[in-house]
């Protein structure tokens, strides 16, 4: 398995750890309702909560920029090393997000983006 493919399945199981975060102590965490609970919450909960929904957002595109440059043969070690960085700035972005660093958090988004589209052009 390829580092980029290692990546893609760490992204896919990396918006849980907002989910966690944003139910972190489960304080009044309603399992029947937790849409309508995390709605309500405030500060890195609601933040957290947010981040996760935006981690999930970006999936589908990093995912077909890896899978589309590998089935066209592009450099391995070009599609590795951008998927990387898209990890990387994944996990910064969800940092950046907790701390409430908002102009931080666009820039490493927009790194991220451009991760993802510096694979495409690799095709």
């Amino acid at each position: 398995m390829t580092i980029a493919y290692w990546c893609v399945l760490f992204m896919g199981l990396f918006p849980i750890v907002a989910a966690g975060i944003a139910k972190k102590g489960f304080e009044g965490y309603d399992n029947g309702m937790p849409r309508q609970w995390l709605a309500q919450q405030t500060g890195f909960r609601a933040r957290a909560n947010a981040a996760q929904a935006n981690l999930f957002e970006s999936l589908p595109l990093f995912f077909a920029a890896v899978i589309i440059a590998s089935i066209s043969n592009a450099p391995q070690a070009r599609i590795d090393l951008l998927a990387i960085g898209f990890v990387l700035t994944r996990i910064a972005y969800l940092i950046c997000y907790l701390a409430n660093w908002p102009t931080t958090r666009s820039i490493v988004w927009l790194i991220g983006l451009a991760c993802v589209a510096a694979i495409f052009f690799q095709i």
